[in-house]
């Protein structure tokens, strides 16, 4: 090894220009399989945000077969909503920092989250499936089971949201109670079924038609838990600040469940490009959107079994 001038020192640099090469080489070989993080983050993202039509309710029930999104409403009167935690919420794919450097797609299991996006995008879109061999296009009932299914906006595959009773390693991260997640495996816990808001009329109503764009309450079959809401828990993806989704039946001293187990499932406004829940009023002056859910809330849906 010899000296040029002082404290100027040549290696060889052959080997040195044989690693500039071979990272080169490397770059290049992964650029071309789109391994590389940018390219792996930026696919993520296009299809996680990307837009998602919702399905058309045109008798105004949910059917098997449709896109939808499972909102979280907000509620005034609840006093455990803290500061950030107010609003309307969507469920949706919790996307862990982590993954984002060992795949280019998502994996199972994965997490999901309730997030303040309350348009519909690859990753917070669902498709209701059927599980009893019902056909597609028939309507859900209140009672019967269902699959809440999603590709985050991917062309595959297909994950399934699921829940199992919690023990001691698995359980919810913040709350500790029974924890809700995504699944490749279609199986007995992936199983939900919906029930009538009011639960005195809740027999009434077993095995009617579930009216979309209302608030109802979705049970998981195999351990009887609502889901839920809590509002006060919150998470980090790696999109920022998310709120804890769990399975946890809140009953009040009534033994009725609290508005943090209220679901409305979201169907897409026929006439535009939007939601029903962004749909205006029909005429100044007239009935608000809240105001028409609380008004018939109660009303008897005719039974079309």
């Amino acid at each position: 090894m010899a000296a040029y001038g002082p404290g100027v020192l040549v290696g060889n640099w052959n080997e040195a220009a044989f690693l500039e090469e071979d990272r080169m080489r490397d770059f290049i070989r992964k650029r071309d399989r789109g391994e590389l993080l940018m390219q792996k983050i930026g696919r993520l993202e296009e299809n996680l945000l990307k837009k998602i039509k919702l399905s058309v309710s045109k008798d105004g029930f949910i059917c098997f077969g449709d896109t939808v999104m499972l909102l979280s409403p907000d509620s005034e009167s609840s006093v455990d909503n803290y500061t950030g935690a107010c609003g309307d919420l969507t469920l949706a794919i919790n996307l862990e920092e982590i993954s984002i450097y060992s795949s280019v797609s998502l994996q199972a299991p994965c997490g999901v989250s309730a997030v303040k996006t309350i348009d519909p995008v690859g990753r917070n879109t669902f498709c209701l499936l059927s599980v009893d061999g019902s056909s597609v296009g028939e309507p859900i009932r209140f009672g019967q089971k269902f699959g809440l299914g999603t590709t985050g906006g991917f062309s595959d595959p297909m994950f399934y949201l699921a829940s199992d009773h919690k023990s001691f390693i698995r359980f919810a991260k913040k709350s500790h109670l029974q924890q809700v997640f995504l699944t490749d495996e279609v199986s007995y816990l992936t199983c939900w079924q919906a029930a009538f808001l009011d639960p005195q009329l809740r027999l009434e109503y077993e095995g009617s038609p579930v009216p979309a764009n209302s608030k109802v309450i979705i049970t998981h079959c195999h351990t009887n838990r609502s889901l839920a809401v809590p509002r006060n828990f919150w998470t980090r993806s790696y999109f920022g600040r998310e709120y804890e989704v769990i399975c946890h039946t809140y009953l009040d001293s009534h033994r009725v469940e609290e508005d943090k187990n209220y679901w409305v499932i979201v169907t897409a406004n026929p006439g535009d490009d939007g939601t029903m829940i962004d749909r205006p009023d029909p005429q100044p002056g007239g009935i608000g959107k809240k105001e028409f859910c609380q008004e018939t809330e109660n009303i008897k849906i005719p039974d079309y079994k």
